[in-house]
C-alpha cells in the first residue's frame, strides 16, 4: 500500500517538542516496516506564520511571504527526518521527481512546501497523485470536515463520509470567507477530486491515529471515497 500523510505543522510543531516530533515519527516507521510506502509532507504551522506577519510588516510581497512559508515548512521537514530511522530519504524532496524516487525505491520521503501560491495540503494531494498513492490521509488539528467552522460555529456538522466532488462543495464557501479555517485547502480538494483519491481527514495530534487509520480505517475523522467506489474501502492490515 503507498500512503501520502500530510501532518500540519500546528500538528507536528505547535512549539519545539522533541518528543511528539518523535511520535509521529515512531508511527510512520512503524507502518514503513512492516511494508507500507509513504511520502509525508510536512507544513509550517504557527512558526510560519509568525515568520510571515515579521516579513509582511517589512514589506515583504506575497511571493517573498510564500518563499519564507516554505523555507520553515522544511525546517519542520528536517526535524521529521531528523526522528524517523534508517528507511528514511535524508533529503528533503524539494519535486515531486525526487518524492517519487525516493518512495519507488523504498524510502520514506519529507517534504514541506514546494513553490509560491502552492500549501503543503496541495503539495500532498499532488504528491499523492504523482505517486499513485492508495490513500492520502490530512493529519490536521481538527478531527474532520464540518460544514463551518466548528470553533466559530457551535452548529457545524461534522461529515463522516464524502465523495471528492461533495468536498469540494464544503471547501468553496470556506476558502470565501476571510479568516474562515478549512481543513483542506480548496485548490487540495480539487485535486482530490481530479485524481478520484482516496482521502481522510483526522485529528492528528495524537499520532496513533494515523497508525490506526492507514492499517484499519480506524480514525474518527472524515472519509473521503469517490462515488464510483461500490465496496468498503480496504486498508493496510487487511490487504
Amino acid at each position: 500500500m503507498r500512503v501520502v500523510v500530510c501532518i500540519g505543522g500546528s500538528v507536528l510543531a505547535p512549539d519545539l517538542d522533541p518528543r511528539r516530533v518523535e511520535d509521529h515519527a515512531e508511527v510512520i516507521d512503524g507502518l514503513a516496516a512492516e511494508g507500507c510506502s509513504i511520502g509525508a509532507i510536512v507544513g509550517g504551522g504557527g512558526v510560519a506564520r509568525d515568520y510571515i506577519g515579521a516579513a509582511r510588516d517589512l514589506g515583504a510581497n506575497e511571493v517573498q511571504l510564500d518563499q519564507i512559508g516554505i523555507d520553515v515548512t522544511r525546517i519542520n521537514a528536517r526535524l521529521l527526518i531528523a526522528a524517523l530511522g534508517p528507511q528514511v530519504d535524508p533529503k528533503v524532496a524539494h519535486d515531486y521527481e525526487d518524492a517519487g524516487d525516493a518512495i519507488r525505491r523504498g524510502d520514506v520521503s519529507v517534504m514541506g512546501g514546494v513553490m509560491p501560491g502552492q500549501t503543503t495540503d496541495a503539495v500532498a494531494a499532488a504528491l499523492a497523485e504523482y505517486v499513485g498513492a492508495d490513500l492520502l490521509v490530512y493529519a490536521t488539528s481538527v478531527d474532520g470536515v464540518y460544514s463551518a467552522d466548528p470553533d466559530a460555529d457551535a452548529d457545524a456538522e461534522k461529515y463522516h463520509r464524502l465523495t471528492p466532488a461533495e468536498l469540494v462543495d464544503v471547501i468553496v464557501p470556506m476558502s470565501r470567507d476571510a479568516g474562515a479555517s478549512a481543513p483542506v485547502d480548496l485548490l487540495a480538494a480539487k485535486l482530490i477530486e481530479r485524481a478520484g483519491m482516496r482521502t481522510i481527514v483526522l485529528d492528528g495530534t495524537d499520532p496513533e491515529r494515523i497508525g490506526d487509520a492507514v492499517r484499519h480505517g480506524d480514525h474518527g475523522g472524515t472519509d473521503v471515497v469517490p462515488a464510483d467506489v461500490d465496496h468498503e474501502p480496504t486498508y493496510w492490515a487487511e490487504e
